[in-house]
């Protein structure tokens, strides 16, 4: 990084590049009939690809380059684009992340890993005062492209201060855009999106979905595929009440909406992708379709995600409400380090079922 920044060319203050790489993208084998990618590969693939069309764009953090990544995201980066675009930066949020801003200034693209979102609190002062104002600071004449990426929420037994989700906080700072993948297609699609943004982005990934194995179109495995930012998914449709949720969530969203469906109950399940902006016009689209609203968020439930959409939804649909709306959270305590405890302090299955039957009057 530090020799590309040393070497700004002549024209227009752009920055010339010793080495350039071509933006076509190695062909990928996938097995015939209907392919399936893990969330892991979906975005090494869209980092690859990205990195492979634009010199601009680099890695750095903790781990990403010799190790490959502490969940092997960046695996097989270093030996391809070397440590000039794949940098190894010591125990240091704060450092590395002002130096990943300083870049975006100077023009270039830095993706950014964090261990962990908890990790990030290290580097807060720079992810909001330096990267999230300065556009506006500047009345436009500085863009800040970078993205802030890594695992963010529970895993497992990892404790409070490993646990957290930073889907609230960051939300609701103007100038960040937040997204959060469910899918394989959703982490290959926004991580090209945010990578391409010319404003900050805070990518929220799930530690435990990285090994799962999403079904994905020939269109996302195309190297100019791209999601849109700010535009929620409907994963599966109803007609009784909206589920409204994110993440890791939306899986146990579509296995709630199967056990309601045993019981005559149709779910639609919505899958935000994208924290901030929020794709009100969607969810309110739905409640004013089924006349019921059931959130659900990992974070703690006082000033959340589902406290946003609940606000929206009886500001904008309170005269299509025919139940009072419904919202599922995270216990309002440090997550337990004991496993029995963890999951009790987590939503489940389980409790978005409930909380749907009690919408639809139909609990016992």
């Amino acid at each position: 990084m530090w020799g590309i920044l040393r070497q700004r060319g002549i024209d227009g203050g752009g920055l010339s590049l010793r080495r350039t790489r071509s933006a076509s993208v190695s062909a990928r084998s996938y097995a015939a009939g209907s392919k399936e990618m893990t969330v892991r590969d979906a975005l090494n693939s869209a980092i690859d690809e990205e990195m492979s069309a634009d010199p601009k764009v680099f890695v750095m953090g903790e781990e990403v380059g010799q190790y490959q990544g502490a969940y092997k995201i960046t695996k097989g980066l270093l030996e391809k684009y070397g440590p000039e675009r794949v940098y190894d930066t010591p125990i240091t949020e704060a450092g590395f992340t002002g130096i990943g801003v300083g870049a975006a200034y100077a023009g270039l693209k830095p993706v950014v890993e964090f261990m962990t979102f908890n990790f990030s609190m290290q580097a807060i002062d720079h992810i909001i005062n330096s990267a999230a104002k300065s556009n506006y600071m500047s009345a436009g004449q500085i863009n800040v492209p970078i993205v802030f990426r890594g695992p963010n929420g529970a895993a497992a037994g990892v404790g409070a201060q490993h646990s957290q989700c930073y889907a609230a906080w960051y939300a609701s700072v103007p100038g960040l855009k937040v997204l959060a993948p469910y899918s394989a297609e959703d982490a290959r699609g926004l991580l090209k999106a945010a990578i391409r943004d010319p404003d900050p982005v805070v990518f929220l990934e799930n530690e435990l979905l990285y090994g799962e194995s999403f079904p994905i179109s020939e269109e996302a495995l195309d190297s100019s595929f791209c999601l849109p930012i700010g535009k929620a998914k409907i994963e599966r449709q109803g007609k009784d009440v909206t589920i409204v949720t994110f993440s890791k969530m939306v899986g146990f969203a579509l296995k709630a909406a199967e056990k309601l469906a045993e019981e005559g109950i149709s779910a639609e399940v919505i899958n935000l992708r994208s924290i901030r902006p929020l794709d009100r016009a969607t969810i309110n689209a739905s409640v004013r379709k089924t006349s019921r609203l059931v959130t659900v968020e990992e974070g703690f439930p006082q000033h959340g995600v589902c406290a946003e959409i609940c606000a929206s939804v009886v500001e904008e649909s309170f005269s299509y409400l025919d139940a009072p709306v419904e919202r599922i959270a995270g216990a309002d305590v440090p997550m337990p380090y004991a496993a029995n405890l963890e999951r009790l302090a987590l939503p489940q299955v389980e409790d978005i079922v409930r909380a749907a039957k009690r919408a639809c009057y139909r609990s016992k």
